[in-house]
């Protein structure tokens, strides 16, 4: 079953359970598939999904900072538990020693040494690790591995 599959069917149970919350949720996540289906006119594939899940989550995280920032912790908890749904949609994250490993096998790869070539390797590691690392982690491996 693909990952667009499983989010309609959750979508149902939800609808069928009254789980208000999560239905809300799940709509966003469709209403953000079917515009981009729209507006590029292709079916997304698996790999896309996550890509939107990912970008979903990324923009719930920055409201969340804003929102305590703000003092409006009833808000921040509305979009902490957005959250929790939509990472129900990623793929298995990798660990922290893992995504250094991989990232040192591309610097390897690409021969790759300085601060100077970081757009290089940043190419290729977001195509090889996309969905199943938070960029940001991805980034400062990066760094570390280029800076020795």
């Amino acid at each position: 079953m693909s990952l667009k599959d499983q989010i309609t069917d959750d979508m149902k149970a939800a609808m069928r359970a009254k789980d208000t919350e999560r239905l809300g949720t799940i709509r966003l996540l469709t209403a953000a598939m079917k515009q981009k289906e729209v507006d590029e006119r292709v079916e997304l594939d698996d790999a896309a999904v996550v890509a939107i899940v990912d970008k979903l989550i990324k923009q719930r995280k920055d409201s969340v900072a804003a929102f305590n920032q703000a003092g409006r912790t009833d808000l921040a908890g509305k979009e902490a538990s957005e959250i929790k749904v939509l990472e129900a949609y990623l793929p298995q994250r990798l660990s922290a020693e893992e995504i250094a490993a991989e990232v040192k096998a591309i610097v390897a790869e690409l021969g790759a040494s300085g601060p100077g070539d970081m757009g290089k390797v940043m190419g290729a590691v977001k195509t090889r690790l996309a969905g199943k690392a938070e960029m940001g982690q991805v980034s400062a491996a990066v760094k570390a591995a280029l800076a020795s």
